[in-house]
């Protein structure tokens, strides 16, 4: 197929003789792909969850969640509905960020004072520039679930299991009392729109409960009447309208409502409950309301309860499966009896296939807990995915977006969940009404922004907690993942309608508001703020990185679609001149401002400076640039918060350093990690269980360079094993098998027509370039 192939390498189009195409990945075809799942990709514990943070094991369905403690007397499910949201209209003072009286010539003020005094501190930019928040808003903990069981024990002996099996996202619990086999099952669809749960026991009539709906607030009110409990209610802080729920079928036995807002089942054979909720929130500008959620939810419920369990369960495995089952890691795991915290505890980071078999759960279940809590109809993941279990949770459970919003997606093209980034693409491009507002009055702007941290109600502007209130670069880096989306799948339909117009009005933000160095005549941010780290300045390295990253991605964008010349030679023009942000000092290091003021003995979490290397691609490995990153790397040491952690993963990658990024995993997993799993800061931060996945992937596949390299950073501790399904862009999925820390075997599926490179040992003199077809399967063995 292609000429001149050595003969120790083969490449074949995989195209069998009734037409379809094979690449070695098991297929997802019905329940058949999703059930049987190994005990490798199950979380088990030995005991029922006494705290929600820790142990509290999550399901999800994008815009519900509920996390299951397993209690025997009384089975708690705390509940979420992602736009339950305090703050925005409605809410006292609510002015989107922005400034509340007009302050004509401020903003140049502090970029003279820069220019003269070089430095300023966070504290004196902020009581210029910012502003307390005005009804910025919380997520909010939809309530809790309780259900009493009659007779059960107050405590579980040997025969308490409880388990989350990731492969088929159903949590279940199993003990045995009094001779009874008893078996509990929850799981939330995103087919039918409900959170479910089966009560069961293996002798007829010896099921039962009484299910109650409670919440730390005091907004609501709960009736029941038949089989049906619901719950309506009305944030005091802005008026938004909640409804829960909730209808109970069984197999025998009966159901009864209670005057005090219960559903009591009695003498069932097995009982189960299905759950909807909602809210009168909409992602429209400027109010943010939409529809009453009685029609919507009562819907959901009915459709739901009007079905059979087993039906209901099996569309959701196998519309989980169709999912989670693209991606399969082989790294010589080997899963002893233990349960999940057991497990965790004797981690050490070495060569053990015990530790392999947690390094393998923990990226599968980053996978797991995106696809829980992003699926398109509701908002992306926030800071802690879908889950909370308070009112006031920490940093409010917000979009942070120095990092934290985009980190939560940076697994989601290369491990081929490519359909999660939907309610991201929706909420940045509902962003733009607002921060076109933020622009115009903050900085006199075209163009649109956000800053710093943001909710779902077009929080645009600033804030004064002087650390964290200015990063007009975000919706920049917000972009970044819209373009990358494009890389992977080559759709210039998407490009066009969804990408490029978000990415070309930030363009003309920063074309619009960079302003030249009086030093050395290059076009710079200022004023400029490295993350939650140092003084503002002009022109730190951050700042620049982000605007070169848009710039470039932009004008390739704008060239791909056609569009303007005038504008693609005002974007040329503007990179011609702009501080790439690239600057080495004194000793080596990758500079994080544009003046040498780096110490050697900082080891501050923010690692800003290396965004050219990850999540950019301005820095390629083995540059004298690549060099001095990881000087600076190096300095920062491994030490940090779990998100931290889970960058610097990626960040070794990138330098194809596998056993650094291994070390970095391995410290995530040690000091960072709950027993349920969840990443902590701490507390409880989901993006580093994102972030950790992405970094796992990167170690395996690279490809934001243009050529697709196979095993960049494998580690000394994975010597053998099998990845199948990963994504690279240029529309390519992957199959590649290694032996001794070399590929001994790599499947390339090609969604598109295109030419690719192919980096790997595995080839003659290290590379191939070819011409795939689109639909064809190529694979190369030795």
């Amino acid at each position: 197929m292609t000429p001149g192939m050595s003969r120790r390498t083969t490449i074949k189009s995989a195209l069998g003789a009734t037409g379809a195409l094979t690449l070695g990945i098991p297929a997802i075809s019905g329940a058949a792909a999703a059930v049987n799942p190994s005990d490798e990709l199950t979380l088990r514990y030995q005991a029922p969850a006494a705290d929600w943070e820790r142990e509290s094991l999550p399901i999800g369905s994008g815009a519900l969640g509920a996390s299951v403690f397993g209690t025997l007397a009384t089975e708690r499910l705390t509940l979420n509905e992602k736009t339950l949201w305090t703050g925005g209209p409605g809410a006292a003072g609510y002015d989107h960020g922005n400034w509340t009286q007009p302050r004509p010539g401020v903003l140049a003020s502090v970029q003279r004072r820069l220019d003269t005094e070089g430095k300023l501190t966070p504290e004196a930019v902020a009581a210029e520039l910012g502003q307390p928040k005005h009804g910025f808003g919380a997520y909010q903990v939809l309530g809790d679930l309780e259900l009493a069981v009659p007779g059960a024990p107050s405590s579980p002996d040997g025969s308490y299991r409880r388990t989350l099996d990731l492969a088929s996202a159903l949590a279940a619990v199993t003990y045995t009392h009094q001779g009874v086999a008893y078996t509990r099952e929850f799981f939330a669809s995103y087919p039918g729109k409900v959170i479910v749960g089966r009560f069961s026991a293996n002798q007829p009539g010896k099921t039962g409960f009484t299910l109650r709906y409670t919440s730390p607030r005091t907004d609501f009110t709960a009736t029941a009447s038949g089989d049906r409990l619901t719950v309506k209610g009305a944030l005091q802080d802005n008026g938004m309208r909640f409804e829960t729920q909730i209808r109970v079928r069984t197999d025998g036995g009966r159901v009864s409502a209670g005057a005090n807002g219960t559903l009591t089942v009695t003498g069932a054979n097995s009982a189960w409950f299905v759950l909807a909720a909602g809210t009168d929130y909409a992602d429209t500008y400027p109010r943010y309301r939409g529809a009453d959620p009685h029609g919507a939810v009562t819907s959901a419920v009915d459709a739901a309860a009007a079905r059979s369990y087993d039906a209901l369960r099996t569309d959701h495995v196998n519309d989980h499966g169709a999912l989670f089952g693209r991606v399969s890691l082989d790294i010589g795991q080997q899963l002893p009896d233990l349960p999940t915290n057991q497990l965790l505890t004797q981690y050490t980071g070495g060569t053990g296939a015990a530790d392999r078999a947690l390094e393998a759960l923990f990226f599968q279940y980053g996978r797991y807990l995106l696809i829980a809590s992003s699926r398109a109809g509701s908002l992306p993941a926030n800071l802690q995915g879908v889950w909370n279990n308070v009112t006031n949770p920490p940093w409010s459970a917000d979009y942070h977006v120095n990092i934290n919003l985009q980190m939560n997606y940076w697994l989601a093209e290369v491990t081929n969940l490519a359909e999660t980034t939907a309610p991201y693409d929706r909420y940045v491009e509902a962003m733009r009404a607002p921060g076109r507002v933020s622009a115009r009055e903050i900085f006199g702007s075209t163009g649109w922004v956000v800053q710093n941290e943001t909710n779902p109600f077009g929080f645009t502007g600033v804030h004064n907690w002087a650390t964290s209130f200015w990063f007009p670069e975000a919706a920049a880096w917000l972009t970044q993942q819209l373009y990358d989306h494009y890389r992977f799948n080559g759709s210039t339909d998407y490009l066009r309608s969804t990408a490029y117009p978000v990415m070309k009005e930030a363009a003309e933000f920063w074309l619009a508001n960079l302003r030249t160095d009086p030093r050395d005549g290059k076009l710079v941010v200022t004023p400029s703020y490295s993350p939650e780290h140092g003084d503002f300045t002009v022109g730190a390295a951050m700042s620049q990185q982000i605007v070169h990253d848009l710039f470039t991605s932009t004008l390739e964008a704008a060239r791909t679609l056609g569009d303007a010349p005038d504008f693609r030679t005002r974007l040329e023009t503007a990179l011609g001149s702009l501080d790439p942000g690239l600057r080495i000092g004194s000793w080596g290091q990758l500079q994080e401002w544009k003046t040498d003021v780096d110490s050697r003995t900082d080891d501050h979490r923010h690692v800003s400076h290396l965004f050219g290397l990850h999540p950019g691609r301005q820095i390629v490995a083995g540059s004298t640039w690549a060099e001095a990153a990881k000087v600076s790397l190096t300095a920062r040491g491994d030490g940090g918060t779990g998100w931290s952690k889970a960058w610097k993963i990626n960040f070794w990658a990138r330098l194809k350093d596998g056993n650094h990024a291994h070390k970095m995993l391995s410290e995530q997993l040690k000091s960072s990690t709950l027993p349920n799993l969840w990443d902590t800061h701490p507390p409880f931060q989901i993006d580093g269980n994102f972030g950790a996945t992405s970094g796992v992937a990167e170690m395996l596949v690279q490809s934001q360079h243009g050529p697709i390299e196979i095993l960049p950073a494998l580690p000394a501790s994975w010597p053998n094993g099998r990845v199948t399904g990963l994504r690279a862009r240029g529309g390519v999925t992957l199959d590649i098998s290694w032996s001794g820390g070399r590929a001994s075997r790599i499947a390339l599926r090609a969604s598109r027509t295109t030419d690719l490179t192919l980096r790997s040992t595995l080839l003659p003199g290290g590379e191939r370039v070819f011409r795939a077809t689109a639909g064809q399967t190529y694979e190369f063995t030795p």
